[in-house]
């Protein structure tokens, strides 16, 4: 069997109208990348924030019909539904008959983050090497997040530097899991992921499952346990972190850690003045424009 790909470029402010026009065409599934990057490691989905879309300017979305669908009436539809698309801008392919979501994964390597995590695709067997490796298995296709943009690699770095040994985790904005499943892998005692998309908390669980770390991982959406935690991990946008720094302080202990992602460079001067408030020794770490801020909680 074969299907019907559609895909087009299109600007970020254009991504929600777009994608709820083809869904109401029927479209099966679909798909958000950077139109900019230069290879397909860098073309892997971003691993959103609670709420909140990609943050590339321009995208490559990718919709997937029925292979019978007529192309002249999705054209026409479209019209009428995203009339600021011209026709001009959408391709059709025939596909395969294959997991088309994540027929990228051939392409996906393993990653190794700070000195001992290592992040490895389902379709990629670990090898048995250095007993001190913290091995997490993703699947990339299931949901956002896989370790490959700057500001998920920056959390994963400090995770592997912290010391979470038998401590509680809350990850905010937790996507595809992989920050909270690479905290219990790393030895903490339980991880709270927040999320407001389903599809994000049914990936973290079904990726904790398959990690063997699932009973140890409680999701929900963006209200937070009653106890505070020990540490913080939130990949979002700079905006939602700055609203949100003293619901962060209420929810870590005393001296617990703190790290934010999801920062461009220019845009950590208020946050820094922001969570010193409630947090002390902030420091900020870069990668490829992207930034890390993290702290440690007010005693």
């Amino acid at each position: 069997m074969s299907w019907l790909e559609l895909s087009l470029t299109i600007h970020a402010t254009q991504q929600t109208g777009v994608e709820s026009a083809l869904e109401d065409l029927g479209a099966l599934a679909i798909t958000l990348q950077d139109a900019n990057a230069e290879t397909p490691d860098e073309r892997a989905i971003f691993e959103p924030g609670v709420g909140e879309t990609p943050l590339w300017n321009d995208i490559v979305l990718q919709a997937l019909f029925e292979a019978g669908t007529d192309r002249a009436g999705l054209v026409h539809a479209l019209g009428e539904l995203a009339p600021e698309l011209a026709p001009d801008q959408l391709n059709f392919r025939e596909v395969a008959d294959q997991d088309w979501s994540r027929a990228w994964m051939d392409t996906y390597q393993p990653m190794r983050f700070g000195r001992r995590l290592w992040i490895y695709p389902w379709n990629v067997e670990p090898p048995n090497g250095d007993p001190e490796s913290v091995v997490v298995r993703l699947d990339p296709g299931l949901a956002f997040g896989t370790g490959t943009h700057p500001t998920t690699a920056l959390c994963l770095e400090w995770l592997d530097g912290a010391d979470v040994a038998g401590k509680t985790l809350i990850d905010y904005g937790c996507g595809s899991g992989v920050l909270a499943i690479a905290a219990l892998k790393l030895g903490a005692a339980r991880v709270i992921g927040v999320d407001n998309d389903e599809q994000a908390l049914t990936a973290s669980r079904v990726n904790a499952e398959r990690n063997g770390v699932a009973d140890k991982l409680d999701v929900c959406p963006p209200e937070f346990p009653p106890s505070p935690a020990d540490l913080l991990v939130a990949n979002i946008l700079a905006g939602p972190l700055a609203e949100l720094a003293p619901t962060f302080a209420e929810n870590i202990k005393p001296g617990g850690a703190l790290a934010l992602s999801g920062i461009l460079d220019g845009q950590q001067h208020e946050l820094l003045a922001r969570y010193a408030n409630w947090f002390d020794d902030l420091l900020v770490a870069s990668r490829d424009g992207w930034l890390r801020i993290d702290g440690r909680r007010k005693i």
